[in-house]
């Protein structure tokens, strides 16, 4: 798995004109999936996630995560371009992507293993939708995530 965490002030995703989810404070987690990854990977991602100490403390040090900063709120969209390989010519190949039988049950168990971790529902995007994405990157603080390449 892949992601994509955005530090926002506000962010939403807008599916055919309607508006399905809008934080404040928080994260905007694009997530990218492969055919390898497995249960393991959510478990891992969401606890590095959850606990990143992205956000600033009374001193405005980043020393507080998302389950300790108050309000702090989470949308998780599934992002397959995440995965797109750019090394021969112009057109990106997404051949690494998982297909929809594959990812779909994967972003919704990491939808549920996030929740459970944050103690608190998640706003997300609609799977395989075209979605239309706005935020406000506080910082800018954006950060890269790869399952397969862990570190502690």
């Amino acid at each position: 798995m892949k992601a994509v965490i955005q530090r926002v002030t506000r962010a939403s995703v807008t599916v055919g004109g309607k508006k399905i989810a809008s934080i404040d404070t928080g994260l905007l987690i694009f997530v990218g999936i492969v055919k390898e990854d497995t249960i393991e990977d959510i478990k891992w991602l969401t606890n590095k996630i959850v606990n990143l100490r992205i956000f600033g403390d009374e001193n405005n040090v980043m020393n507080k995560s998302l389950i300790s900063v108050d309000g702090g709120d989470a949308i998780i969209v599934s992002q397959f371009t995440l995965h797109a390989n750019t090394k021969k010519g112009n057109r990106p190949s997404y051949i690494k992507a998982a297909k929809p039988d594959i990812a779909m049950p994967l972003y919704e168990q990491f939808v549920e293993q996030f929740e459970t971790a944050l103690g608190k529902t998640v706003g997300t995007g609609e799977f395989g939708a075209d979605m239309k994405v706005d935020l406000l990157n506080d910082g800018p603080v954006t950060i890269i995530i790869d399952t397969k390449n862990k570190e502690s």
